[in-house]
């Protein structure tokens, strides 16, 4: 194991340990500097939750107008709107025939001509026999109706992969290129997007993809970012899961509405030029859907950016079993994610033998993974639990200081006016919400959507500093995480709140 590649895996994890174990002990032996530290993070996060606040409102009133609009007729009014053709991508492993067929009714209920599209569906071989007689089953019913429907069949156990998403795609990539070239496809106008395989797609969603893709500079030096949201089951999911896609998708909005320095993540769109001069994705990490991007960013030195979508993709929330089965698969659903920290020696790395990237994009990448995976681990802990450790066990002499009884009330008003974060997001949740089912009480819906939110101090502590310290200090210790794939159980596809043309 190259010593250079370990030491920057340990710094998220030893930053956060850093962080705990010192607050901790200072709290029993110099709890002042414990508390100046927490006033001084307080109103660090009270400005964080001020500065994104308007960028989540920004991003949320596009959503709302782009939403609304038709697409198609602006993307065949754009140049070279006939040479356009999409190709998607559905990993898939033991999702239920029922899922996949939505996904792919989904596409065909949109705007855009399923006869200018190319399904890929990829299975893996462990599952061979299950997958193959699901797309027989698929391949009868859907067939047809679209210019091309295919599969893969990803071997098992091969060298330098490691079980996952990325890993089959890779494979998908490298399999559908014979069809692509006998086709005569150019690279350049073949738009390629990466799905989960419970992605319910916006009926405008490939119209403003192809829109966006034939009008902005460059195109091919781009990914595009599209709202997630996790309405397909979100009525059948427990409160702690739906305050946490909420916050999730919330986080996304934000990051689009600057998207200097996002990265991709979930279901996303991309060039088929990108994938090929990049050699398609990574097969032997786990966030494939971020890496992907700063793959791009790397080969073409720092020339390579997110471009936002304003319309949705819906996909299910964690569902499996019974109440707690589905809050220990939230957990590892987050765990997951925040296993994105991966990235930050990647980039470490990547960055000190690139000559040609800007240092400016070198420094705003690194700090954003950094801090962002900083805040992720320890906010919740110093906020809601280290934060009162000083004014439970400090010793008495201690307590006589007028900045000791006085903090408290501080940090109660900094708390207070970080909350109008809560509300806001509370109130724009409300206007995300898929229709409710018939067999969902109209007083019970809006109980639940309103008293779900209280729950937030317990779901930010367990499902996001937690996974978020579980995640940092696996790569600290060397025990690397492998792809876990998020159960889901869905009785129907909810009807989605956001207006169709």
């Amino acid at each position: 194991m190259n010593w250079k590649k370990r030491l920057i895996e340990i710094i998220p994890g030893a930053l956060v340990w850093t962080t705990l174990i010192v607050s901790v002990a200072l709290s029993f032996i110099r709890p002042l500097w414990v508390v100046y530290f927490i006033i001084v993070f307080d109103l660090y996060w009270l400005f964080r939750v001020a500065y994104y606040i308007p960028f989540m409102i920004v991003s949320w009133w596009r959503f709302q107008r782009e939403t609304r609009k038709s697409w198609q007729p602006l993307a065949e009014a754009a140049p070279r709107y006939d040479h356009i053709r999409h190709l998607v991508m559905l990993p898939t492993v033991k999702e239920d025939l029922g899922v996949i067929k939505s996904t792919l009714e989904s596409i065909l209920d949109g705007a855009y001509p399923a006869d200018r599209m190319i399904i890929v569906l990829g299975g893996e071989e462990r599952c061979r026999q299950e997958f193959e007689t699901k797309f027989k089953i698929l391949e009868q019913e859907f067939g047809s109706r679209f210019w091309r429907f295919v599969s893969t069949l990803h071997p098992k156990d091969l060298p330098g992969e490691i079980i996952g998403k990325g890993s089959n795609l890779n494979y998908m990539g490298h399999q559908i290129m014979p069809l692509i070239d006998g086709l005569g496809l150019n690279y350049d106008d073949v738009i390629v997007s990466s799905f989960d395989v419970d992605t319910i797609v916006h009926p405008q969603y490939f119209s403003r993809l192809a829109h966006l893709y034939l009008t902005v500079p460059n195109p091919t030096r781009s990914s595009y970012q599209p709202v997630a949201l996790y309405n397909n089951n979100l009525w059948e999911s427990p409160a702690a899961v739906r305050v946490a896609m909420f916050g999730t998708t919330f986080w996304l909005m934000s990051e689009l509405a600057r998207p200097e320095g996002a990265m991709t993540f979930s279901s996303h769109s991309m060039s088929l030029r990108m994938l090929v001069d990049v050699d398609f994705w990574q097969k032997d990490i786990v966030s494939e859907d971020s890496r992907i991007f700063l793959q791009g960013l790397m080969h073409y030195h720092g020339d390579y950016r997110v471009t936002p979508m304003y319309l949705p993709v819906s996909m299910d929330t964690v569902m499996t079993g019974n109440y707690w089965q589905a809050l220990v698969a939230l957990y590892k659903q987050q765990r997951r994610w925040a296993w994105g920290v991966e990235n930050f020696p990647f980039m470490v790395r990547a960055f000190s033998r690139d000559k040609q990237m800007p240092l400016g994009i070198k420094l705003s990448f690194l700090w954003k993974q950094l801090e962002g995976m900083y805040t992720w681990a320890t906010a919740p802990m110093l906020i809601f639990l280290l934060g009162r450790l000083p004014f439970w066990v400090a010793p008495d002499q201690f307590r006589e200081f007028a900045v000791f009884q006085n903090t408290p009330f501080t940090l109660q008003w900094i708390m207070r006016c970080a909350m109008i974060g809560v509300f806001v997001s509370a109130a724009l949740a409300v206007t995300l919400l898929p229709r409710r089912p018939s067999n969902v009480p109209l007083r019970r819906a809006v109980i639940v959507t309103i008293l779900q939110w209280v729950l937030l101090p317990v779901t930010f502590v367990i499902f996001g500093a937690f996974p978020a310290i579980d995640a940092q200090t696996r790569l600290m210790l060397g025990k690397y995480l492998g792809f876990n794939v998020s159960p889901k159980r869905r009785t129907e596809v909810a009807e989605s709140r956001v207006p169709s043309p």
